[in-house]
């Protein structure tokens, strides 16, 4: 499959979901990594109008989550995060914020992954360690 029809069913299986109400774009893939972005807009903005931390998290574990699904073979088996941890060392009030997963570990069953939430400008917003998992999916016996 294409790099752009990948990313167009990542993008398409995301609608009605959290990633749709947050605007999460998948926006590339490489051999060892996804991208995405989000944009910075009072939906995502903490009272006092700088990125929540949530959002930031969120699309985070987006971007490692559907990297684990498109690296392992999701016709046999579904993903789920099962640990993450977020360091947020910068603010950001408006503009696009950027995530890029890339493997630390590509294991059979768990995979961890390395997340760099950036801006326009790549100064790093967060940090963030993903840890999935992936699960067989259960056949029909019939």
């Amino acid at each position: 499959m294409e790099k752009q029809e990948i990313l167009a069913k990542c993008n398409e299986m995301c609608r009605n979901t959290l990633m749709d109400t947050l605007d999460i774009k998948f926006t590339d893939i490489g051999d060892d990594f996804v991208t995405a972005e989000m944009p910075v807009n009072a939906k995502v903005h903490q009272p006092d109008g700088v990125l929540h931390g949530g959002a930031t998290v969120a699309l985070a574990e987006s971007v490692g989550s559907v990297a684990s699904h498109i690296f392992i073979d999701s016709a046999e088996y579904y993903v789920r995060g099962i640990e993450i941890s977020a360091n947020h060392l910068k603010s950001i009030k408006e503009g696009m914020v950027y995530a890029k997963a890339t493997f630390i570990h590509k294991g059979r069953t768990t995979q961890l992954w390395n997340i760099r939430v950036t801006d326009a400008e790549d100064n790093l917003i967060s940090l963030v360690k993903l840890t999935t998992i992936a699960l067989p999916k259960k056949k029909n016996n019939d």
